[in-house]
């Protein structure tokens, strides 16, 4: 019986494991090793109030439109946003988001008139004027550094790097062009110019009404992700660390490394002297591959003093980057090499259930970098979705996302501290002064992946890296985007790679 093993719980892990069932079909064996109490990664969904509330992803973009795909394919129904429209406060005043941005980067002069001041609206205006600006294949450059020398620094702090913030919790002089806006790169081939690669990637202004961005799920995230288990016939062990990974070449190889061998038949001694089940399905003496493999892994579970052997004829590593830079060290030592180059940002989200209290009339509203409280003081939210505006219902909900690189102690406050300055910060922005019915404060350490410059040359070198290795697969935020489409699709990727090789075996 085939035996794939993922390590990672998380949306990736779990599309995996989906699309390894329907491509492997009924008999094969698929585990899901998660570490923490709970399925889902950066998907959490928790009543509060009785209210189902997402306090990790909420929705899913539809311009890529592999979440909406598969929601459709699992027969999930969808709700899109209400047409209030979204934000910015700027240079201490509230105004409508422009619509004619991409990703904040301006289509144009007029449409930025309202965000920018005068001689941040000139510099805007000038850029199709300057040297045309093509990047090289494989060259790379600074969000910030970039559209700061084109159109001045009005543009960054008011506009993309709070639209960026809200996706990466990252700073956009720290963020690279290429990974995070390739669209506008490809784009850039052809126009030399930054306004005119964002007209170009937005719909024509006589288009007719704009269709929904953005969608969710009624009920929660929590919906899809129980969807996929369920749909996955994975069996699924929580709270199961993944201590190391272990390639085993050739027919029934004793697997060595000093932990007890299965080459006879018993269960393995593990360093403590004690009897652990080992082999593919945790039977004692499963210790050879299926006739016919071409090699396989042995994974060490559990805690140090009493490790548990998992025996598995491919691997599906979906976990963050530090995690999969020390499971590959011994594996793919370039691979992990690669992953340690990836840094990490760490944010918070204040979900809260208000009284019947009249939100304002838009969706949410961004801070740009730098805004104060009229006494001087910063504020301390970099977003408020305003839930209930958004996405309806009948209780009054918002939720804020605190912290970017950088601001890692604003998360170290406790979470009544949090709370006020918030609240403190929502009633500066729209006049609404209420207590909470409900509230949870859920921090996220270290749980986004920074696309810095040059990140897309990172993600190469792994996969290459890891294409060399038989039997094993990555996935995850790390790769061509943070959001749920781009995971999606690189769990997809990951399953079809393995799927193809086991059964050429």
């Amino acid at each position: 019986m085939t035996h794939v093993l993922i390590v990672g719980g998380g949306v990736s892990g779990l599309v995996a494991a989906y699309r390894l069932r329907r491509l492997l079909g009924p008999a094969a064996r698929l585990t899901v090793l998660e570490q923490s109490d709970r399925l889902g990664g950066k998907l959490r969904t928790l009543d509060l109030d009785g209210v189902p509330t997402d306090v990790g992803a909420e929705a899913f973009v539809l311009r890529d439109p592999a979440a909406a795909d598969l929601a459709a394919e699992l027969g999930l129904a969808v709700v899109h946003p209400e047409r209030a429209a979204a934000t910015i406060h700027a240079g201490g005043t509230t105004v409508a988001l422009p619509r004619r941005t991409f990703l904040g980067v301006p289509a144009g002069a007029d449409a930025v008139r309202d965000v920018l001041s005068a001689e941040g609206a000139e510099r805007v205006a000038a850029e199709a004027s300057l040297p045309p600006l093509r990047l090289a294949p494989g060259e790379d450059a600074s969000v910030g550094g970039l559209l700061t020398e084109r159109m001045g620094r009005e543009v960054v702090d008011h506009l993309v790097e709070p639209l960026l913030a809200g996706v990466y919790a990252g700073r956009a002089d720290l963020l690279g062009l290429r990974a995070t806006m390739p669209a506008l790169v490809k784009a850039l081939d052809e126009t030399g110019s930054l306004t005119a690669a964002a007209d170009s990637l937005l719909p024509a202004p006589s288009a007719g009404p704009a269709k929904p961005v953005f969608a969710a799920l009624p009920g929660g995230m929590r919906v899809l992700v129980a969807e996929l288990a369920r749909r996955s016939g994975a069996e699924i062990r929580l709270g199961t660390t993944v201590r190391r990974l272990e390639r085993r070449e050739g027919h029934g190889q004793d697997p060595g490394s000093g932990r007890g061998s299965a080459a006879d038949g018993r269960a393995g001694l593990p360093r403590d002297g004690q009897p652990q089940d080992i082999g593919s399905g945790g039977r004692a003496g499963a210790g050879r591959l299926p006739d016919g493999g071409p090699g396989g892994w042995r994974v060490e579970v559990g805690p140090v003093p009493r490790p548990e052997f998992l025996d598995a004829d491919a691997v599906v590593l979906a976990v963050p980057a530090p995690a999969a830079r020390k499971l590959l060290d011994g594996i793919a030592p370039e691979a992990a090499n690669a992953y340690g180059r990836v840094q990490v940002g760490s944010m918070a989200v204040v979900s809260m259930v208000l009284p019947d209290v009249a939100l304002p009339e838009a969706s949410g509203v961004l801070l740009a970098v730098g805004e104060r409280h009229r006494d001087g003081t910063p504020f301390t939210a970099k977003a408020f979705t305003f839930t209930s505006r958004k996405w309806g219902g009948e209780r009054t909900r918002l939720r804020a996302s605190v912290g970017r690189v950088g601001e890692e102690q604003a998360l170290q406050r406790d979470e009544d501290a949090l709370l006020a300055d918030v609240l403190a910060d929502l009633a500066e922005l729209s006049g609404v002064e209420a207590e909470p019915v409900a509230w949870t404060v859920t921090k996220w350490g270290g749980g986004l992946p920074q696309y810095g410059v040059g990140h897309a040359a990172v993600v190469a070198e792994i996969e290459r890296a890891v294409e060399r290795v038989p039997g094993l697969a990555v996935a995850g935020a790390v790769f061509r985007g943070v959001g749920i489409p781009a995971c999606v699709r690189t769990a997809t990727a990951a399953a079809e790679r393995l799927a193809a090789r086991l059964m050429a075996v």
